[in-house]
């Protein structure tokens, strides 16, 4: 379905009511919206700092999902007023149409209330009519996301060579030309600072997460083909007994500007989050047959990005992860060295800091005293600790190198 086809059934609304009215999906996101004579900067109930940011945003905010969720849209099978809530930001009232089908609410068409429409205005019966029209849309859409959400999670994820050589020819079917590529995987893990414990739920790594913290998330990207949630031992901070959940994600890229949408993308995946979050972005790739590949390589960009936020993330390109490219390769534990074990306890954090700054900045005292705003001799009688804590000589080049990778794995 296209963006213009649900914009002439809005439009049909506002034709009906004669008042503006908006689309937007469950989760508040806008779909279209139609504007009717004098719907401006100059007509005030029609643009109350709601409906400005609903518009201009894409997306309402979080308080006002509240307000409008608290007259029982979600459970409403006719229209719905809504009273004004200044506060929330909405400073005119509203007439809800909730947009059903099957039985589950799939959207929302707001209309502006001045108290004009009565509730049993046989015009409201017709507006509804037109919702019933979009619920079938979509849902249709909603079906649709949902098996080529499945179809690439077989294709990453199968063990069996022949389910994933299915899944790709069906979702090559599905995805009609897009599917030839340029193509990158996006992979987004779940990040806890400050050593949480836990992992968000399907639901926060998922199709419909609600807002987060810093407000309400994005919309889905449109270059985004398909989604799903894979489970992935040791991704993030703090797996889960089985693993932690990831958000794969297949983008179609535009060859001009490979790298910048395959970023755009995944930028606005990480703020869909409600809990914080780091995404990696593979190669480019032509086609869906080193989708695999791919995806490994953005998992382990994810990975990078969650080891070093202030500095890879939040969003990751593989190209651009050094030396954790290789890291990331191997299991779990096989860069431990019992070199850097005393180094990496928790009381010589600081001396830990300065021999990673130290390694990064190629052994250089001038850079790394600036980039730690030391003194250079302050610096010197660090490394001389560091040397004998760990036993290793920084003036050769195999016990830096050594060390440098003991710490960059510590970070995985």
């Amino acid at each position: 379905m296209r963006e213009d086809d649900y914009q002439a059934l809005v439009d049909e609304v506002c034709a009906l009511l004669g008042t503006p009215a908006t689309l937007e999906s469950r989760d508040f996101a806008l779909i279209a919206f139609g504007a009717h004579e004098g719907d401006g900067e100059g007509a005030e109930p029609a643009l109350d700092p709601v409906r400005r940011r609903s518009i201009l945003g894409r997306r309402s905010s979080a308080e006002v999902r509240t307000w409008f969720e608290s007259f029982g849209i979600t459970r409403a099978t006719g229209p719905v007023r809504i009273d004004p809530e200044p506060s929330a930001g909405v400073e005119h009232g509203r007439i809800c149409l909730p947009v059903r089908h099957g039985g589950f609410v799939h959207g929302y068409i707001w209309l502006m209330d001045d108290g004009a429409l009565d509730l049993g205005d046989p015009r409201l019966a017709s507006a509804m009519a037109v919702a019933s029209r979009i619920g079938a849309l979509l849902a249709a859409e909603a079906h649709a996301e949902a098996r080529t959400g499945e179809l690439l999670r077989t294709l990453l994820a199968a063990d069996d060579r022949g389910a994933g050589e299915e899944a790709a020819a069906e979702l090559r079917e599905r995805l009609g030309s897009a599917a030839a590529g340029p193509l990158a995987v996006v992979a987004v893990v779940p990040r806890r600072p400050g050593g949480e414990n836990g992992g968000p739920g399907e639901r926060d790594l998922g199709q419909s997460a609600g807002p987060g913290a810093g407000g309400a998330p994005a919309p889905v990207p449109p270059n985004v083909l398909a989604r799903c949630v894979l489970t992935v031992p040791g991704a993030g901070r703090a797996p889960g007994p089985d693993g932690a959940p990831a958000v794969a994600a297949l983008v179609r890229l535009r060859s001009a500007e490979a790298a910048e949408s395959s970023r755009t993308a995944a930028a606005q995946l990480v703020r869909m989050h409600r809990s914080p979050a780091a995404a990696g972005v593979s190669a480019p790739r032509r086609g869906l047959s080193d989708a695999v590949a791919a995806w490994r390589e953005a998992l382990a960009a994810a990975r990078a990005a969650t080891a070093e936020p202030e500095r890879l993330g939040p969003v990751a390109d593989w190209a651009a992860i050094g030396p954790y490219r290789l890291l990331t390769a191997l299991p779990p534990g096989a860069c431990a060295d019992p070199a850097a074990a005393a180094l990496l306890r928790p009381v010589h954090a600081e001396l830990a800091r300065t021999a990673e700054e130290f390694l990064d900045h190629a052994g250089q005292a001038g850079r790394t005293a600036a980039a730690l705003g030391i003194h250079r001799q302050t610096l010197y009688y660090r490394l001389s600790r560091i040397e004998a804590l760990t036993g290793l000589d920084l003036d050769e080049g195999s016990a830096r190198l050594l060390l440098h990778m003991a710490l960059k794995a510590a970070r995985l």
